[in-house]
């Protein structure tokens, strides 16, 4: 068997926000729960066939602000595996999301950064070689 990542679990302050962002990101999650518990708070599970995102609701602030690549513990971003980088960059262009991918050009592969409306970093990677030796190429550098 190999290994895969079934889900990641984020508590976010706006579900509705987030549903937003990664359905303009991509296309194919669909929402498969949602749920408000008696107590109020709210979960929702969305994705697609294969992996799915646990989106809990905060119910408080974080003493301050979460900074990715800051140097403090903690998810820098997730990075999905997708067909065409340059059709989510032009969708999450074209909703005003906030681009932050440096400058890469990869002959085997596409990335595009983009940061949600509660600021966290997103990746999405276009392979564009079957070959694993290509696609995993740490060796050429990012231009």
């Amino acid at each position: 068997m190999t290994t895969r990542l079934e889900h990641a679990n984020i508590t976010v302050r706006d579900i509705d926000a987030a549903i937003s962002f990664i359905r303009t990101a991509l296309p194919d999650f669909a929402i498969r729960r949602d749920i408000t518990e008696d107590d109020g708070s709210r979960w929702v599970h969305i994705g697609n066939n294969d992996f799915y995102l646990a989106l809990n609701q905060a119910s408080d602030e974080p003493a301050e602000a979460w900074q990715p690549y800051g140097g403090k513990p903690g998810v820098n971003h997730l990075g999905f595996e997708v067909e065409d980088a340059a059709a989510v960059h032009a969708r999450l262009q074209a909703a005003g999301y906030s681009e932050s991918t440096y400058p890469n050009n990869h002959p085997y592969r596409r990335r595009v950064y983009f940061n949600d409306t509660e600021g966290n970093d997103w990746e999405f990677v276009q392979y564009l070689s079957d070959r694993v030796g290509e696609r995993n190429d740490y060796e050429l550098p990012d231009q």
